[in-house]
């Protein structure tokens, strides 16, 4: 699949950069991994060897650029030390770090199950700010860094039957917001990207790929990961693709939570 680039014009640093990008073998990891191989060096992981080593070959066969493979599960407490200990290792730095990793867990809080969701907040919130904190000296040293972090407009209201998971997409858009603010003028940046309803595997993985939510209104991952690519390239600290989506996030700040949470348990109920 050939991705045309385009990030080249908004990126002005004439020395090479090294993305680091989480959650790559699939979905909008995939696609930022596509969308930026023509313009930076990259490192790739998910739990995927195969389909990290197939990305990898058809990366460096249509660009000129390093993929570097290194799978890990993420949801494991010391995979991040791990991963770092191994770019350290190769000799590698971190320009840009994407946190894009992290999964969903369908149903009522009272019938799922802990090891799942225990290992959803270690994934989506834990390894996120563990990575941030593994990343940030070395961006702050260099005095430039980015860091793109992948929440959801989930995170902007309760989510009746993925409790859990909509909670730790609150969690990614508050910490983002506030380390952005911390980091001003500091040459780092700090862009929250949150997607709604995504066409990729984590519908199908969540059990909510029937839902109302995902077969009605589901966007492009690779509209998606354009959309968050070109926001962290030009600063912003929040990006939400798509104008019902930007509807639906500001509606939800300022709509009584009562009703906010009623609506979004009636949208993720299945419709068979």
């Amino acid at each position: 699949m050939v991705i045309p680039a385009y990030a080249g014009a908004l990126n002005t640093r004439t020395q090479r950069e090294t993305a680091l990008i989480t959650g790559a073998s699939s979905g909008i990891g995939r696609d930022l991994a596509r969308l930026m191989a023509a313009d930076f060096d990259l490192i790739l992981v998910a739990r995927g060897r195969d389909q990290l080593g197939e990305l990898r070959k058809e990366l460096e066969s249509q660009h000129s650029t390093r993929v570097h493979v290194m799978p890990a599960d993420l949801s494991r407490a010391e995979a991040p030390d791990g991963l770092f200990a191994e770019i350290t290792r190769r000799g590698l730095q971190v320009d840009i770090l994407i946190n894009n990793a992290g999964f969903g867990v369908y149903g009522r809080f009272s019938a799922t199950k802990s090891p799942d969701e225990l290992r959803m907040i270690q994934l989506n919130i834990t390894t996120l700010t563990h990575l941030t904190k593994l990343a940030l000296p070395g961006m702050l040293e260099r005095k430039h860094g980015r860091i793109l972090n992948v929440a959801s407009t989930a995170g902007f209201q309760p989510g009746p039957l993925m409790a859990v998971y909509y909670a730790t997409k609150a969690y990614v858009i508050s910490f983002s917001e506030a380390i952005a603010n911390e980091l001003k003028g500091s040459g780092v940046s700090v862009t929250c990207l949150c997607p709604g309803p995504t066409a990729t595997e984590f519908a199908s993985h969540a059990k909510v790929d029937k839902s109302q939510l995902f077969k009605r209104v589901a966007m492009s991952s690779l509209i998606v990961a354009r959309a968050g690519l070109e926001g962290m390239l030009r600063g912003k600290t929040l990006v939400i693709p798509g104008a019902r989506n930007k509807v639906v996030a500001q509606s939800a700040r300022f709509a009584p939570r009562k009703l906010v949470t009623a609506i979004s348990r009636k949208i993720l109920e299945s419709t068979g």
